[in-house]
């Protein structure tokens, strides 16, 4: 029969090493680097898998800046309590959004139905050209395809899935904007305590730096939007090009994608005007030109001046990337994401930089 063991004993086996302890000094040394490593492919790994709500809430950021660019802006004129300037320009979006439904939102369904058949005629009638000079397509096989693909997207139940998808996550995107716009130090704080203490105030200093290149950019963007939109929809409607609105709304919209939107909006207007006529069609060449020198000789340099300048192969390599990966939501956040890296670049290079001059003069 076993005897019970004593209290000092117990002690002494408490004080002994287990199956899981590491006596020596250089296994142990090696385990720890091990798991350091594990846990950083783990933590890639998370990021990976996590890609899509990461990137959610990297746009519920950029939400966020661009509330906050416009509060900052109407503080210049209007003497008033930061929250009261948010609350204003949160007001004033979602009357735009309304009027845009209400008044324009019929007319505009209207033309976007006649557009894919426009767009698909214009299509078959450019590779028949191309067939006539000695490019040999076939049309049959060319039209099949093309019924095909539109046939598919116009499913009920998947335009209703992508649908609700990009709704709901348009929404999470807002509503997200909004509680990181109405105290974003709380947000700060709490990510910079998760920090090293002698990293905190190199953090801060990056999110504020990063802040505002971000506001920057997005003011640069919404001006070239409302402008190319706007003088393209007027220059359409004087020359009776037809859908002329649509084309207007889609051209600014597009204005948000940098080196990709230009062209994409100035060929469904080419499109739509040669559907017309070859007079309507040049018409809308010449006003795509125009425009484009309009933006790309006066706005541009004027807004660059209170930009950021980013390398255009460099947005467009990431626009490449992103929107493979993850599809419109990326496309439009790889030129903010792109920004937000080249500080973060800069920022460590001029520590470095500190460094190495704070060591050559010691």
């Amino acid at each position: 029969m076993m005897q019970p063991l004593d209290e000092q004993a117990l002690a002494n086996r408490a004080h002994r090493a287990g199956p899981t302890d590491i006596t020596d000094e250089l296994v142990r040394r090696e385990a720890k680097k091990s798991l350091v490593w594990l846990g950083v492919i783990g933590l890639a790994a998370l990021v990976v898998v996590l890609a899509q709500p990461l990137l959610v809430i990297f746009g519920g950021m950029v939400f966020a800046a661009m509330i906050d660019g416009g509060a900052r802006l109407l503080g210049r004129v209007l003497p008033i309590g930061r929250g009261w300037r948010i609350g204003i320009v949160l007001l004033l979006t979602g009357l735009f959004l309304v009027w845009l439904t209400i008044y324009a939102g019929s007319q505009l369904a209207t033309q976007a139905a006649q557009l894919p058949a426009i767009v698909e005629a214009q299509a078959v009638r450019g590779l028949g050209w191309l067939r006539e000079h000695g490019i040999h397509v076939n049309l049959d096989d060319f039209r099949r395809y093309a019924r095909q693909s539109i046939g598919g997207v116009a499913q009920v139940t998947h335009l209703l899935g992508g649908l609700v998808g990009a709704i709901t996550t348009v929404f999470i995107i807002i509503v997200l904007g909004i509680y990181v716009v109405a105290e974003p130090r709380l947000y700060q704080r709490g990510f910079a305590w998760m920090l090293p203490v002698d990293s905190r105030a190199y953090f801060h200093g990056t999110a504020a730096l990063m802040g505002k290149t971000l506001r920057r950019l997005l003011f640069g963007r919404l001006i070239g939007m409302t402008i190319e939109g706007v003088t393209t929809w007027l220059l359409l409607q004087i020359g009776g090009v037809p859908m002329a609105a649509l084309l207007g709304v889609l051209t600014g919209v597009l204005v948000f994608l940098p080196n990709i939107g230009a062209p994409i909006s100035g060929l469904l207007m080419v499109m739509v005007g040669f559907s017309v006529g070859t007079n309507t069609g040049l018409y809308c060449i010449i006003v795509y030109i125009v425009v484009q020198m309009v933006d790309g000789n006066i706005v541009v340099p004027m807004v660059a001046k209170k930009t950021v300048d980013l390398a255009p192969a460099v947005v467009l390599g990431m626009q490449l990337i992103m929107g493979a990966l993850f599809g419109i939501l990326g496309l439009a956040l790889a030129d903010p994401m792109v920004a937000m890296i080249k500080v973060v670049l800069e920022r460590q290079s001029l520590l470095h930089e500190l460094h190495e001059v704070e060591e050559a003069g010691a």
